[in-house]
């Protein structure tokens, strides 16, 4: 692998790695509102059925994304 291709995938992964927990939060918390919505609509058995997963990914994204740093 040469120098120049080392220099961009090594500037992705500092990227990657610089995660804030304020965007992520508010993912987060979209994600269990939006489980919610699913949760007490009438309109579709399909969403209601996938509201249990939905709350429960946004609540353990919000648990790990609670220790990234601010």
């Amino acid at each position: 692998m040469s120098d120049q291709t080392a220099a961009p995938r090594a500037s992705l992964l500092s990227r990657f790695l610089r995660l804030r927990r304020g965007p992520w939060e508010n993912l987060a918390t979209i994600l269990i509102g939006l489980g919610v919505v699913m949760l007490m609509q009438p309109f579709s058995a399909t969403a209601y059925a996938y509201s249990f997963i939905t709350i429960l990914a946004g609540t353990a994204m919000f648990a790990i994304v609670s220790h990234f740093p601010e």
